[in-house]
């Protein structure tokens, strides 16, 4: 039997009917759940969720938990989902293709990424969209570090989740025709920035962030309108004239507030140049080959997870590849002369896949457990926070109250001997017995001598000492004495 690996790849395995979409913004995530039922999609959950921890600088464990805790009490349990990346994560270079052969331009762009990136080619992973001027043709290369799509692979792993696609959110949106006849000037505000995308000629010819968009003023945030239209002009401005005349469109998305403020400012802005400004609030039903229910919010999380159900490959995909060890072993025992030596690699490598595939099975078995107590877990976990943080203020002793009881109880009822002023002095010293001053009156030195009388026989009093005498009828005292915790 002979079986063609070539063209297998993990990366290649298409998910179930439902994907939850995640798009990361700075320290807000918004989040989709959506279910493929036939030729419609239903939108099981859609929520957003502000991350206190940063997916690049804090550990992945901790922020998967984070989002594993808010995808749980959302009651989310699909594992595969579709992640747009931040667009400031990416690094761009446009470059003029040459008459070269269509299987030469991946090594042409792949040289050019080299010379005009600032990092090495195995620290990148690269896409390509081409688009054409006139009779020219250019590609636009965008590169997103290796070790930043690495650690998001971490937190997805810490989050129990399988990632089906990584991609721009912004190209997810506003993904590049190769039919368009007009280019599209796309615009989407962010938590921090606003992402803007220039397709025309088939491809993106601009893909950018425009940083400082937003300021506070007081407790709002408000759009900085001048340098938002300058910044738009500057990147209309650079365009060539032949790329600028194609530009007809300019798209906002979102249905928030800065979006609808966005649109406002920049129509009359722009018509005046040509370009008409449109607001996309919602998706068309069957923008996406799957019918939407009516008025789905546009968002990136759902374009890119409808895309991936749909079957449509993202526009720049950044899912890192995965190769298999049976590959590499493939790859390196080839030759007919080392037969021998890659059965016997093959079986080594049986034996370790063997072992893995135990260990996963243990990982599988105990993680369903885990799954099912770990919400007790969380709560216990809570209640053991809150038990360490109250347990200073609460005392079952009644310390104080005994105290006064064994004092009102060596005092006569008639009212000879009376007190004025009782105080209860912690110790200094470990082991030390804490000391009770009492001052008060007494009509008789006979009554109060029955008080302390009455007092050395209390289980609890040690060392009474008498501090002042003053007076005969009535007469001022004042006395102290240990108080033992032994007993009651």
């Amino acid at each position: 039997m002979n079986i063609n690996l070539q063209n297998w790849n993990p990366r290649n395995r298409q998910p179930g009917s439902t994907l939850v979409g995640l798009a990361f913004d700075t320290n807000r995530l918004d989040v989709v759940e959506v279910h493929r039922t036939n030729g419609s999609v239903e939108i099981k959950k859609s929520f957003t969720i502000a991350l206190s921890l940063d997916p690049l600088t804090n550990a992945p464990e901790l922020v998967g938990r984070e989002i594993r805790k808010a995808l749980d009490e959302q009651g989310i349990r699909e594992r595969w989902c579709t992640v747009c990346i931040p667009l400031n994560w990416a690094l761009t270079l446009s470059t003029k293709l040459p008459d070269l052969p269509v299987s030469d331009i991946a090594s042409f762009l792949s040289v050019e990424a080299e010379r005009g990136l600032p990092y090495a080619p195995d620290a990148l992973l690269t896409a390509s969209s081409r688009f054409r001027t006139g009779a020219e043709t250019w590609a636009t290369t965008i590169a997103v570090p290796r070790s930043h799509l690495s650690r998001l692979e971490a937190v997805l792993a810490a989050a129990q989740l399988r990632a089906a696609s990584f991609s721009l959110d912004i190209a997810a949106l506003q993904p590049s025709d190769p039919e368009a006849a007009d280019g599209v000037l796309a615009l989407v505000p962010g938590e921090s920035n606003i992402r803007v995308q220039l397709t025309v000629g088939g491809g993106i010819a601009v893909l950018r962030t425009i940083e400082g968009a937003f300021e506070m003023e007081g407790a709002e945030r408000q759009l900085q309108t001048d340098h938002v239209a300058r910044e738009v002009r500057i990147t209309l401005g650079q365009l060539a004239p032949e790329v600028r005349d194609a530009v007809k469109l300019v798209r906002v998305f979102g249905k928030s507030e800065d979006a609808e403020e966005l649109a406002e400012m920049l129509t009359p802005r722009l018509e005046t140049q040509g370009l008409k400004v449109e607001q996309v609030r919602t998706h068309a039903q069957n923008e996406f080959g799957i019918k939407l229910p009516i008025n789905t919010p546009a968002s990136a999380a759902l374009a890119l997870a409808m895309r991936r159900l749909a079957g449509n490959r993202a526009t720049l995909e950044f899912l890192p590849p995965k190769i298999s060890a049976w590959q590499q072993l493939s790859s390196k025992y080839s030759s007919p002369k080392l037969v021998t030596v890659g059965a016997s690699a093959g079986a080594v490598a049986a034996v370790i896949l063997l072992a893995f595939f135990v260990q996963q099975s243990l990982l599988w078995y105990w993680g369903h457990r885990w799954n099912n107590i770990k919400q007790q877990v969380y709560v216990l976990e809570d209640t053991q926070t809150n038990i360490r943080k109250f347990r200073p203020w609460y005392d079952a002793s009644f310390r104080e109250l005994s105290i006064l009881r064994r004092l009102t109880e060596a005092f006569p009822e008639d009212g000879t001997v009376s007190a004025k002023q009782i105080e209860i002095r912690d110790p200094n010293k470990p082991g030390e017995l804490l000391t009770i001053t009492c001052t008060g009156t007494a009509k008789t030195r006979t009554a109060l001598l029955g008080v302390k009388d009455k007092l050395a026989k209390a289980r609890n009093v040690q060392e009474i000492h008498t501090q002042m005498e003053r007076g005969t009828s009535p007469m001022e005292f004042t006395f102290d004495f240990k108080w033992s915790e032994g007993g009651q």
